[in-house]
């Protein structure tokens, strides 16, 4: 196993990404969607669950588990057909590595049975950048948030918005990312994210729009 060369500290804030193995999708479908959503919240634990003895259970509820012994708290994230990012800080020595791990296993199994292939899912170990500034740290709320324009407009930073309106609704009805808990929108999947172990950019839902807003030039 390759040895991170800056090691994750406590108490500091990061973005965490990767993608398919040769830009391939990893989210083909809801379903894959939705897994892997659950995962982020029932991977973040230092105990074991196997998803497939839960699951036997048709009432059962992911979202009911009480997790012990958090290992990271998660700010925001989104998912992109072959991609995801995930905001980060780590609880315990070693938490982001765990969690990771824990992530990316669970995950790669279910898409591995689900789709009959073999071998690794991911492009390499996961991408780790350091929010070493606060305006770092608070632009990349905007900028996780915002990937999804580029399902509808991929050179959006580069030209601008064509249809504003659009990205806008467009934005509030993307469920595979933490926006909607952001602007408030009652979901059971705001309990994967800690948003008070993180700065308080956004007291209400209104200047976190507000933020948003000023990226897409809506001002």
């Amino acid at each position: 196993m390759s040895i991170r060369l800056t090691p994750f500290v406590e108490g500091e804030y990061y973005h965490i990404y990767n993608r398919g193995n040769s830009k391939q999708k990893i989210f083909h479908d809801k379903e894959d969607y939705l897994r892997f959503i659950s995962l982020l919240y029932i991977s973040n634990t230092s105990e074991n669950f196997n998803l497939y003895d839960l699951a036997r259970d048709h009432n059962f509820n992911i979202y009911e588990i009480e997790r012990n012994n958090l290992l990271v708290n998660i700010g925001a994230y989104c998912l992109m057909p072959n991609h995801f990012h995930i905001l980060i800080t780590e609880i315990t020595e070693g938490g982001i590595s765990k969690f990771m791990q824990k992530l990316g296993t669970a995950y790669s199994m279910y898409y591995n049975k689900k789709y009959e292939r073999t071998g690794g899912l991911f492009e390499g170990k996961f991408k780790s950048q350091h929010a070493d500034t606060d305006r770092h740290l608070k632009y990349l709320f905007s900028y996780i948030h915002l990937n999804p324009i580029k399902l509808i407009q991929k050179d959006w930073k580069e030209k601008g918005i064509k249809n504003k309106k659009e990205a806008v609704v467009y934005l509030n009805q993307y469920s595979y990312s933490s926006y909607l808990d952001y602007i408030e929108e009652k979901r059971i999947q705001n309990k994967i994210l800690n948003i008070e172990s993180f700065p308080n950019y956004f007291p209400n839902k209104n200047s976190f729009v507000a933020e948003i807003f000023e990226w897409l030039n809506l001002r």
